[in-house]
C-alpha cells in the first residue's frame, strides 16, 4: 500500500484544516507547486491534489494543478468541487491519473455511472464519512443516502477506487479509527483509498493489512509527526 501526500489548496495556498472546517488551518504554505515538489523530492510516488476553494463553491485552482502535473512528472489524482464532465475531461487531458468526484456523484448516480463507463479506471468516488454518514459539499452537509446504499449503487461500476475520508478523525493527529476503517474497507465493493487520522507507521500498516490500496496523509506529514520517506521501504506500508 502506498502512502500519498495531500496537497490541499485554498485561497491559492496549501492548507491543512481540522475536520474540514474553514478557519481551522493548522498549516499555511504559500506555493502549491513548491509544496508538491517538496514531496516529490522526498520520493513520493503519487500526489493527492484537492481544490478546497471549488469544494466550498469558490474559484477553481485547476490551473495550478495542471502545472504540478506537467512540471513534476509524478502521477496525481485531483479532486474537490468537480461537478461537470467538462472538468473531468479537462483534467484527464492535462494528464491527471485519476479524478475524484464526490458531492454530485453521490447526489446524481446516473452522472457517476456515465463518468465511470466513459473513463473506466480513472474515476475515484469520494465517500467521506462523518458520524457514520456520508458527508458532502465540503463536509458541510449529510447526504440523504447510507453508506450501504451507496455501496450497492457502485457495485458494478468500473471505478478506479473509493476514497474514504473519516472526517471525525481528520486533522486531529490522534490516529485512525481502526474499527471504522476495517469495516469500510471490508464491505466496499471497490478498492479503497483511506484518509483521516494517519499519524504513525502503525496506522498505515493497519490500513494496508485491512486491504486499502492507498492512504492519504496530510497534517501529520506537514508537522513532522510521520516521515514515510525515511521508512525502510519509503512511502510503502
Amino acid at each position: 500500500m502506498r502512502v500519498i501526500p495531500a496537497v490541499d489548496v485554498m485561497d491559492h495556498q496549501v492548507v491543512q484544516l481540522v475536520g474540514g472546517v474553514p478557519g481551522s488551518q493548522q498549516i499555511v504554505m504559500p506555493d502549491p507547486l513548491k509544496v508538491a515538489g517538496m514531496w516529490v523530492d522526498r520520493g513520493a510516488p503519487y500526489l493527492h491534489l484537492v481544490d478546497l476553494d471549488a469544494a466550498f463553491g469558490k474559484e477553481s485552482n485547476i490551473p495550478v494543478f495542471k502545472r504540478i502535473i506537467a512540471e513534476l512528472g509524478v502521477p496525481a489524482e485531483v479532486g474537490g468541487g468537480i461537478r461537470s464532465r467538462e472538468t473531468v475531461e479537462d483534467l484527464v487531458s492535462a494528464g491527471a491519473d485519476r479524478v475524484v468526484v464526490g458531492t454530485k456523484a453521490v447526489k446524481e448516480p446516473e452522472w457517476l455511472g456515465e463518468l465511470a463507463d466513459d473513463f473506466p479506471g480513472r474515476i475515484v468516488l469520494s465517500m467521506d464519512t462523518k458520524g457514520g454518514r456520508i458527508a458532502i459539499k465540503g463536509w458541510q452537509e449529510s447526504a440523504g443516502i447510507t453508506v450501504d446504499e451507496m455501496f450497492e449503487r457502485i457495485r458494478d461500476l468500473p471505478l478506479a477506487a473509493v476514497l474514504n475520508t473519516n472526517v471525525d478523525v481528520e486533522g486531529q493527529r490522534k490516529g485512525i479509527d481502526e474499527a471504522q476503517a476495517r469495516d469500510f474497507i471490508s464491505r466496499c465493493p471497490c478498492r479503497v483509498i483511506a484518509s483521516g487520522g494517519v499519524t504513525s507507521r502503525r496506522d498505515a500498516e493497519v490500513l494496508s493489512e485491512a486491504g486499502a490500496e492507498g492512504a492519504v496523509v496530510g497534517l501529520a506529514m506537514y508537522t513532522g509527526v510521520i516521515s514515510p520517506w525515511e521508512w525502510d521501504t519509503p512511502w510503502l506500508a
